[in-house]
């Protein structure tokens, strides 16, 4: 059932994108009297799932889930039809229409990507709110765990800005942002410094998955004691407070955790709080130095998140800001794609990858955020001037204004043909990663 909740929420966030995208070039295209041979979600090589001509388009669901497209009479485009271009062009066709009105139906399916994403993070502030953690509420500093350390971090360590920018909240950016970033600024000691971010640290942390490596240190309150564990049989429970380990007193969940490692294969005594009073119990410390017991990270950090409540017109600039923000992330991963020691490029996920990141219990917060974010990588994949893609004929057409005279048909088709090339490419390097991931999964 999981599986399957994590195939629908993916097919639907595409199939939603897509449909939408299209659109914004199919309306445009109409509104100027351009005629749309073909309106497709999801691609059709040698046969449809399904289609049905309406009027002058053929509106069809193909069987390869990459994408969608629409065919639009007199424009050089994936389909190389070079037959239709050879003929005098029609009062009807793209190629006849003024240059202004083909970058409109060039730029329509990119800027209904972001006014979508914003206007999802718009009704995301205005329903859930927005929580975080603010950095002045963790004066203990944050926990980071050994991979994370060869960032150029430490346990304790108050981070204060990235690359210069003040750094105001702990929220689920701050790990994006320490990845994306040359030089941290934190509080150690007492005394203020500034860190590069280490290369082969955050390598690391990609390896590792680079989900929440920075987190605030919290109270050691335990969410899981797993079954048929050391930690089980001497009785310990969920959302019991551990104060002490051998009669010394411990605060935060990494020196409880210090503490175990180093008694490895031996017995402790652990000072718990549960419901209010103290008890002592005795657990044996296995092989591998642990005990059988996971952190309650919710409990532990509740007492520390804030939500901030928006109402409509806040939440306007609010969701603005947002695309913007998730924008500029997109474009600075590329610093980590092509970086030479930190090798992003491997991390890349396509549809199989995607699919395993959704949620195996149907989660809306996660269905949105997810569907904003995607639209707005989208929005950016299509304006990159590659031919094949909008942002290609966007440059093919700037250059015309900007001329007065239209590169040639020859030079428009060898484009596409490159811009084909290297988005294959890129396919095969994205669907490589997903099936060599699945490979080392298994």
């Amino acid at each position: 059932m999981g599986l399957f909740i994590q195939i629908t929420s993916f097919v639907l966030i595409i199939s939603i994108l897509v449909i939408l995208h299209e659109l914004g070039h199919f309306i445009p295209a109409k509104l100027f009297k351009t005629k749309v041979e073909k309106f497709y979600l999801f691609f059709d090589p040698w046969f449809s799932i399904v289609k049905k001509k309406v009027g002058d388009t053929v509106y069809g669901i193909g069987w390869l889930p990459l994408g969608g497209y629409v065919k639009i009479a007199g424009m050089i485009d994936e389909s190389m039809d070079k037959e239709q271009m050879e003929k005098p062009p029609e009062p009807w066709e793209f190629r006849s229409k003024p240059a202004w009105q083909r970058l409109i139906i060039m730029l329509g399916g990119v800027i209904v990507n972001f006014l979508l994403a914003w206007v999802i993070y718009i009704s995301i502030f205005m329903y859930y709110g927005e929580s975080y953690i603010p950095v002045n509420k963790i004066p203990d500093g944050i926990y980071v765990d050994e991979t994370s350390e060869k960032i150029g971090l430490l346990t304790g360590d108050n981070i204060l800005a990235i690359d210069g920018n003040k750094v105001e909240k702990l929220d689920k950016y701050l790990n994006i942002d320490l990845l994306l970033g040359d030089e941290v600024t934190v509080l150690r000691d007492g005394k203020e410094i500034t860190v590069p971010l280490s290369d082969e640290g955050k390598k690391a942390a990609l390896d590792s998955q680079g989900r929440n490596f920075v987190n605030p240190r919290v109270a050691a309150i335990i969410g899981e004691v797993k079954d048929s564990t050391n930690a089980k049989k001497a009785g310990l429970l969920v959302n019991d407070e551990v104060l002490a380990v051998n009669g010394a007193k411990i605060k935060f969940w990494d020196e409880f955790d210090t503490k175990i490692k180093a008694n490895k294969s031996k017995e402790i005594s652990l000072t718990l709080k549960r419901d209010g009073r103290e008890m002592v119990l005795p657990v044996q410390v296995n092989d591998s130095a642990t005990i059988g017991v996971r952190l309650n990270g919710q409990k532990a950090n509740e007492r520390l998140f804030v939500t901030k409540e928006y109402g409509f017109f806040e939440s306007i600039p609010r969701g603005f800001n947002e695309t913007i923000n998730v924008l500029v992330r997109q474009v600075k991963q590329f610093k980590l794609i092509f970086n030479p020691v930190i090798q992003g490029y491997k991390k890349v996920k396509g549809p199989i990858g995607i699919v395993d990141m959704m949620p195996t219990s149907w989660n809306w917060y996660f269905f949105w955020s997810f569907m904003a974010m995607f639209s707005v990588w989208l929005a950016f994949l299509n304006i990159l001037p590659i031919p094949a893609l909008d942002g290609g004929h966007v440059m093919f057409l700037l250059y015309e204004i900007i001329v007065g005279k239209a590169p040639s048909q020859k030079v428009m088709e060898i484009g596409q043909i490159v811009g084909f090339v290297i988005i294959m490419s890129l396919m095969v390097v994205i669907f490589g990663n997903d099936i060599w991931n699945l490979i080392k999964g298994a």
